[in-house]
């Protein structure tokens, strides 16, 4: 059999496809407002618990020591209300998000509480640069149903995990961080710890369009485990409601008693 051959135009250099950007990509539109919807554990996101309350954390000795250890007034004197507000816990905040397109490789989610900015890049070139912050350094990627990896060849899915919920994930990594609180009374996590969310959005009731976010804390400093949670976020018409403030952290309203381990 004779071997195919192709004809070059002399001096005509090959054709180099450019690979699509993740926002062509996307498999839905997370840009816009959207608002906290509190439906579940009220008592640890929309106040400030009781020091020691850890339940439903899997703190080592070490983390329940310090969450027995933290002082509400000492925290404030020492400008710390934002280390609740980072990535490991920012999501079980009572806020809104701001998500939007920074350029076509890096989604941008800004917090009205706290005031709070985390860039997502696709572009997994990206390394870490400057010292450690609240919201670290998030590489993301578009994830297919069932699957949770990430699309290969010909939008193929690689790897496990993600969860089944529309047409496709988003799948968020966070390293280079700051230590942080996973609640407002001073569980912590270490700036060693790793934050894997998945972020889908899904109809609502009444028609309403809905972000769910679950999130992944691993941190073998202070946690036994991974710490799982997730948060419902509701899509506003429009951003009217956009009310920046800064850190703030109520004093504990629930009176101090032992941990329930």
């Amino acid at each position: 059999m004779g071997v195919l051959s192709v004809p070059c135009v002399a001096g005509q250099q090959p054709a180099v496809s450019t690979p699509a950007s993740a926002r062509a990509t996307a498999p839905f539109d997370p840009t816009g407002v959207w608002v906290s919807v509190v439906t579940e554990d009220w008592r640890w996101r929309m106040v400030t618990p009781g020091k020691g309350d850890v339940l439903g954390i899997p703190v080592n000795p070490q983390g329940l020591q310090i969450a027995r250890a933290w002082d509400y007034a000492r925290d404030m004197a020492a400008g710390n209300a934002c280390k609740a507000y980072g990535a490991g816990g920012i999501m079980r905040m009572p806020t809104r998000l701001r998500i939007g397109w920074q350029d076509d490789h890096t989604l941008k989610i800004e917090t009205d509480a706290g005031q709070q900015t985390k860039l997502l890049f696709f572009d997994r070139s990206r390394q870490p640069s400057g010292p450690r912050t609240l919201q670290g350094h998030s590489v993301a990627e578009w994830t297919d149903i069932f699957t949770g990896g990430g699309r290969g060849r010909g939008g193929r899915a690689e790897g496990r995990g993600a969860p089944a919920y529309g047409t496709g994930t988003l799948r968020i990594v966070t390293t280079n961080l700051r230590d942080g609180y996973l609640r407002k009374n001073g569980v912590p996590y270490s700036q060693n710890a790793i934050v894997t969310e998945y972020i889908d959005r899904v109809p609502g009731p009444d028609g309403a369009q809905w972000l769910v976010v679950k999130t992944t804390v691993e941190d073998a400093t202070y946690l036994n485990q991974p710490y799982l949670t997730s948060a419902h976020f509701m899509l506003e018409p429009d951003g009217s409601k956009w009310s920046p403030s800064p850190c703030e952290i109520d004093p504990p309203l629930m009176p101090t008693r032992p941990a329930v381990r």
